[in-house]
């Protein structure tokens, strides 16, 4: 599932491929940017912001979302895709790659002046250069009626954490999903420990167990059934957000989180 650490991960591969080339084609895929062509621009840096991921090409900025289902990939010439073509929302040519984003959630063109009011709103970026654990613990004291997990996964506090982060945060620390974020005894522990797993899985496959072995990785998340890995207690799965259209799953162990 693509978090904050995914996106950096994806913006350090396009930027080391795509730094100082020229686009030699440019195909977006998307009704109302359709006509717009970088082909001739630089491409001056490939930058992530939370879970936005940023090309900055010439004089605008190419702004995309990965939610769900979406991803950027290289391609040497002439190399067949790995998702259908169909699926392709922009794709970008240099003289040794095709760059192509598939499913993106979002995908917008705006002058690169525009990125700051794009993303505004959002919280302190756990991966940024400017990482803020204060700010971030202001920002999510300021909901303290709203569930833990809904509370960590708001952007607008903190810039990064997905609900597979939110998760395995809340079971580290022996929080319920659903406890309310003013009765977390230690926010600011538990900011730290975010922007230590996150920034520990930059450059690694995802875990918060310590194990990278495949089904190894995750303490609760997509565990629900399947045994605690410290007490044995079966894992329970619920749905928790602020409304019906955010709802999101939540993983906890009855017995270690409380």
């Amino acid at each position: 599932m693509p978090e904050g650490d995914t996106v950096y991960q994806t913006a350090r591969t396009l930027d080391a491929a795509l730094h100082g080339a020229v686009l030699t084609r440019c195909d977006i895929r998307v009704p109302e940017f359709a006509t717009v062509d970088l082909t001739g621009q630089t491409v001056h840096e490939v930058a992530s912001r939370g879970k936005h991921l940023l090309m900055r090409i010439g004089e605008v900025s190419i702004h995309s979302h990965l939610k769900m289902e979406g991803s950027w990939h290289l391609y040497r010439h002439g190399t067949s895709w790995k998702r259908p073509a169909f699926q392709a929302r922009a794709v970008l040519e240099t003289a040794e790659w095709v760059t192509v984003g598939f499913e993106l959630g979002v995908l917008e063109i705006v002058p690169i002046e525009r990125e700051a009011e794009l993303l505004a709103y959002l919280g302190p970026d756990l991966l940024g250069a400017g990482w803020d654990a204060e700010e971030a613990v202001r920002r999510l004291e300021e909901h303290g009626d709203v569930p833990v997990a809904v509370a960590l996964a708001d952007q607008r506090n903190i810039a990064g954490l997905g609900n597979v982060y939110v998760n395995e945060l809340c079971f580290l620390r022996g929080v319920l999903p659903t406890q309310p974020e003013s009765r977390v005894s230690d926010v600011p522990g538990m900011i730290a420990l975010a922007h230590r797993l996150i920034t520990a899985n930059r450059e690694r496959v995802r875990t918060t167990t310590g194990d990278t072995r495949r089904g190894r990785q995750l303490w609760v998340y997509g565990r629900d059934g399947e045994p605690c890995r410290r007490c044995g207690t079966r894992i329970e799965r619920g749905r928790l957000g602020r409304t019906e259209l955010e709802l999101r799953d939540t993983f906890w162990c009855p017995r270690c989180q409380v």
